[in-house]
């Protein structure tokens, strides 16, 4: 299981060194990190820059899928930056870091910490002071939603999919429960277990939580994984849910979880949302999924019609939340056509 976590597997990264670096919560992390994947090269204008953050449980090549010469992500045409974020193994972590920051005891982080460190990496590396394009699902579209409010002026264009600038009450509490679920592991330890494969039980019990809000009552009525693969309900429930999730840490995905339910933009405005989504000036598209328990369209349009020069549209499967692993051609050929039609989008 310790293997997810290696360069085999997840390719090359490269790393920005962040030194000692000040949190939110006025803790400082020593020697601190973010790795990073390029694709791409950078124009001599520097004006070619497209960032794409990724979700949480995920690291930078979870988005490598949107990237290719026949995608609106073209390598030969963009110089595509996939930015880690604290917590996912790779950038500083639970899993990785020393005392006395190690396992249980590391800090609590945020997505205005993970911003801030990527604006370094691209600022002070790369020299890159305007973004075509920053794009997320998720956590993802939580980090999009940050750089569009904190940094209003260097992005051009902004794609959150199935995310949101404030996390609902609703999501806030079902992400405490599959944090508490790795937590009800007996082997979890506080946090300091010395193999995350011991803690085993937990995450499958968390597995199976993500099995229920991750996807929709249809797409189970409707037997929708026979259709890439699976034999039957129990073999859907192992070989996807439990495959995915039983070789991660889990005190990483306890961490990126904590990022997620206190994700909120307008802590720039003393907690007015309004005004927060008001500050962006990118061209946005709003674009949730139809059957999303975590961001349901409702949600998602209600924020949208905070933000100036936006647009809201919806990607329809039943994929629901995971629409975004592109599991049939239709979520591709969806999620490519919004990415296109944005970045075709004439903008100043």
């Amino acid at each position: 299981m310790g293997d997810y976590y290696s360069e085999e597997n997840h390719g090359p990264h490269q790393y920005f060194e962040l030194g000692d670096y000040e949190l939110e919560s006025g803790i400082t992390l020593p020697n601190a990190r973010i790795g990073y994947k390029t694709h791409g090269k950078l124009n001599d204008a520097k004006d070619n820059v497209v960032l794409f953050p990724h979700m949480w449980s995920g690291t930078p090549k979870a988005m490598e899928i949107f990237i290719g010469a026949d995608r609106p992500l073209d390598p030969g045409k963009y110089f595509i930056i996939l930015p880690g974020q604290f917590a996912n193994g790779f950038s500083s972590s639970p899993s990785n870091t020393p005392p006395p920051f190690n396992g249980g005891a590391f800090p609590n982080v945020t997505i205005g910490d993970d911003v801030r460190a990527q604006h370094r990496l691209l600022t002070e590396v790369y020299g890159i002071e305007r973004l075509e394009l920053v794009l997320g699902w998720s956590m993802g579209a939580e980090q999009t939603y940050e750089w569009a409010v904190r940094f209003p002026d260097m992005v051009k264009r902004a794609l959150p999919f199935a995310g949101t600038a404030k996390t609902t009450p609703h999501d806030y509490i079902f992400v405490r429960s599959h944090e508490d679920a790795l937590k009800s592991d007996p082997a979890w330890n506080n946090g300091f277990y010395r193999d995350p494969s011991k803690v085993h039980v937990g995450l499958r019990r968390h597995a199976q939580t993500w099995s229920v809000m991750g996807l929709c009552q249809q797409f189970y009525r409707e037997e929708a994984w026979r259709e890439v693969g699976f034999s039957s309900l129990e073999d859907f429930l192992h070989r996807f849910w439990e495959a995915y999730f039983l070789p991660m840490d889990p005190n990483n995905l306890i961490w990126m979880g904590w990022k997620w339910r206190h994700g909120d933009v307008s802590l720039h405005t003393g907690g007015d949302l309004a005004a927060a989504l008001g500050r962006i000036k990118a061209k946005t598209y709003v674009v949730p999924f139809s059957h999303d328990m975590f961001f349901p369209p409702e949600d998602c349009e209600a924020e949208q019609k905070l933000i100036p020069n936006s647009e809201f549209r919806v990607i329809d499967s039943l994929w629901a939340h995971f629409t975004m692993f592109c599991m049939t051609d239709s979520e591709r050929q969806q999620l490519d056509a919004c990415i296109a039609d944005l970045l075709n989008e004439a903008v100043t």
